[in-house]
């Protein structure tokens, strides 16, 4: 098993994390150090424990015992919605978009969270309220541009091909200005072609938005083409942490996923 230790300090941490659901354990004793700035790739077998430890990351879970950090600070029992205003954001293995919405909609219900306008400034449609709308579809507008998707900007978000639902998530998601992007399965539904440019396009967003982003992901060929390290997990625990080179040759985890003799 590989355990090299990255000397860059972590934007994301989980310390001896332990989940529990009755008597079973999702996930157990995991230690989880994203560094600043990097792709990091959190792959395993099905039923691994890794969209439970995304749900751990974002409040969804709260962890049986052990901790969780952004940023050096404990996030442990803080609620979604105040992890997403600290900056961590995240898709979703099932595609959750508001289907009835339109996809500019969809991407500007995001901008909420960083919205400095009061309720009172939203009533009365204050200056600064209509301008700070105007500076979110601006730039909700900029991330459909980018996505390939501003074409289709009226449109409701149900009536998006599979692919470009994937899409208009990560769009909506980097709309609320993150620090960390955690992408679950964006690849999921897609062809080759596809996944090739996803996983460009995510090495790109990295760059671009000076992101860290942390991906789970059964697409070998984008896990090993976007992620600079990985960390992979069977039974909620890990086996085994390295570079792309280091995972591919690991006894254990060619075990994990093909199974032995």
């Amino acid at each position: 098993m590989v355990l090299a230790v990255s000397s860059e300090s972590p934007l994301l941490a989980t310390k001896a994390t332990t989940v529990r659901f009755g008597g079973i354990v999702a996930v157990k004793d995991l230690d989880l150090t994203v560094p600043s700035n990097q792709v990091f790739g959190l792959i395993g077998p099905n039923g691994a424990g890794k969209t439970t430890v995304f749900n751990i990351l974002t409040g969804v879970y709260r962890p049986t015992s052990g901790d969780v950090q952004f940023e050096g600070r404990s996030i442990v029992g803080l609620p979604p919605h105040a992890i997403a205003q600290l900056g961590l954001a995240r898709t979703f293995q099932n595609i959750r978009l508001f289907g009835e919405l339109s996809v500019l909609e969809n991407v500007m219900t995001a901008c909420h969270p960083r919205s400095r306008s009061g309720v009172l400034a939203t009533m009365f449609r204050t200056r600064r309220q209509q301008s700070e709308e105007r500076e979110q579809r601006d730039f909700a507008l900029a991330l459909l541009e980018r996505f390939g998707l501003a074409a289709q900007r009226h449109a409701p978000a149900k009536s998006l091909a599979y692919g470009n639902q994937r899409r208009l998530e990560i769009a909506r998601a980097l709309a609320t200005r993150p620090k960390a992007l955690l992408l679950d399965e964006p690849a999921a539904g897609m062809n080759p072609q596809e996944s090739v440019a996803l996983m460009r396009q995510i090495q790109q967003l990295r760059d671009d938005f000076k992101l860290t982003i942390v991906l789970v992901e059964h697409n070998m060929r984008v896990v090993m083409g976007a992620c600079e390290r990985i960390q992979v997990v069977e039974q909620g625990q890990t086996i085994a942490i390295g570079s792309p080179d280091d995972i591919k040759r690991d006894p254990r985890v060619i075990a994990a996923y093909l199974g032995t003799a």
